[in-house]
């Protein structure tokens, strides 16, 4: 999808061999020293206004939920607050090097989930800002939030600054042995449990057999009897358990088309074997949920779905809003994502992108555009799970935070510029090192702006 970049003439890049492509983002330091990673721009902005203006564009309702959840603690904060972030690495020294960008990398969006083989794999599994963008970004948003994470989890000074460091070396490590494969053989590299599970600490395999026991529970079928019941009519409706899922009208989606032609628009999207699935089953229940904390307040929604015998299907209904990477960090996409996202909506990028980042991806995600309002669809809880940061031991935090940054590699792994990345990296620590710097100075950012926005809900300002 991203090839046809205006940034990297990516398609050209695209058939670089290896040694030239190293050689061109060896170049590259010559426009942005890798020292100049670390700078921090002295722009003054207001991060309450930014929240303010992000809260606008959400249901009201809802808004007094997100600032709750934002503020429970500065980790919180931190991953409501991807637009404010992409605001600031705007105004900061980035390589210029683009790849397909997760654009929301921090370490609670990664997580496992089952492969259409019913394996449970770990990797990326948020997408919706994300877009075209510098490398850089997304392992800055990755470190710092091993930072902050890492802060709150009250840490050691020494096991903090351990732990971003492990993090930023097991991408580029990761990055470097990718690249020696063929896009063919990047393409079909996943995150294997099993293996993983061999490399770890003893504390962090049993972390792991926990989390991975937890996944594998969270089944459709068990969510299905969870959430819905049987009428007298033979029909599954939701049990509404408010005030985080209610019963939601079809203006919650925008104006425009019914249930039943909205399905049809969505099932157009997806593959044509999946479509023969999906024709198997009919709409018949409808949901709002809240989700997240930087989600909280955009539309979403649990669709239930039945079949002729009562077998039934649940998918989530999310709303695609502009990547916050285009939106605040200004950077143009390439022509093929905007011409889809003018035909087709948002969603086309959520779904797009998800598709290139992850190794294997939900084979019934899709997307479709409902008045001004558009929206991408998946399975609802197949098997997905995360670790749980609450609480976690340092040893397994920092195995955890190693993982992730393998696994941000592997994906950026898949777009045409990666062997860029490691000659503009090179084999000093230079770059390497300014990334945790900067990250470090971003962290201590972050915590101000939570302190300034609780602040301002005490005294009623905001």
């Amino acid at each position: 999808m991203p090839i046809d970049s205006p940034h990297t003439q990516m398609r050209e890049d695209a058939l670089l061999s290896r040694a030239d492509a190293r050689a061109l983002g060896r170049s590259r330091r010559a426009s942005t020293p890798r020292e100049a990673l670390a700078q921090r721009s002295t722009a003054t902005r207001d991060a309450v206004a930014h929240i303010e203006e992000q809260n606008a564009d959400r249901d009201q309702d809802l808004v007094p939920l997100r600032m709750e959840r934002m503020l429970a603690n500065p980790f919180a904060f931190y991953r409501g607050t991807a637009g404010l972030m992409a605001l600031d690495l705007a105004q900061d020294p980035h390589t210029g090097i683009m790849v397909a960008a997760c654009g929301d990398a921090h370490i609670s969006n990664f997580g496992f989930f089952a492969s259409p083989e019913r394996k449970l794999v770990f990797d990326l599994n948020d997408f919706d800002e994300a877009a075209v963008a510098p490398w850089d970004w997304d392992l800055k948003r990755l470190i710092t939030s091993v930072i902050v994470g890492a802060i709150h989890a009250e840490y050691s000074e020494r096991e903090i600054r351990k732990a971003a460091r492990r993090s930023v070396r097991a991408y580029r490590r990761s990055l470097e042995s990718m690249v020696e494969s063929s896009p063919l053989e990047r393409y079909y590299m996943h995150g294997n449990i099993d293996f993983a599970r061999s490399s770890l600490r003893p504390e962090a395999r049993a972390v792991l057999k926990d989390a991975i026991k937890a996944a594998q529970k969270r089944t459709a079928t068990r969510a299905i009897r969870r959430t819905t019941e049987m009428g007298a009519d033979g029909v599954l409706r939701f049990v509404e358990q408010p005030p985080t899922m209610t019963h939601a009208s079809l203006d919650n989606l925008g104006d425009g088309e019914s249930v039943p032609e909205l399905f049809a628009h969505y099932r157009d999207t997806v593959h044509i074997d999946v479509d023969t699935v999906l024709a198997q089953y009919a709409p018949t229940d409808l949901v709002r949920r809240v989700v997240g904390v930087g989600s909280v307040g955009t539309r979403c929604f649990l669709q239930l779905l039945q079949g002729a015998d009562g077998a039934a299907l649940l998918l989530q209904v999310k709303q695609a809003s502009p990547s916050v990477l285009q939106r605040y960090g200004g950077i143009e996409q390439p022509t093929r994502i905007t011409e889809g996202i003018a035909a087709h909506g948002e969603g086309f990028r959520v779904v797009g992108l998800q598709r290139i980042l992850q190794a294997v991806s939900d084979p019934f995600l899709g997307h479709l555009r409902r008045g001004d309002r558009d929206f991408y669809l998946r399975q609802f809880h197949d098997m997905k799970g995360s670790i749980e940061l609450e609480g976690l031991g340092f040893a397994p935090f920092l195995d955890y935070a190693e993982a992730c940054g393998g696994m941000l590699a592997r994906a950026h792994a898949q777009s045409p510029t990666a062997s860029q990345i490691i000659g503009y990296f090179g084999r000093a620590d230079t770059a390497a090192d300014a990334i945790v710097e900067w990250s470090f100075a971003y962290a201590d950012q972050s915590l101000r702006d939570f302190e300034t926005l609780r602040e301002s809900m005490d005294t009623g300002a905001a």
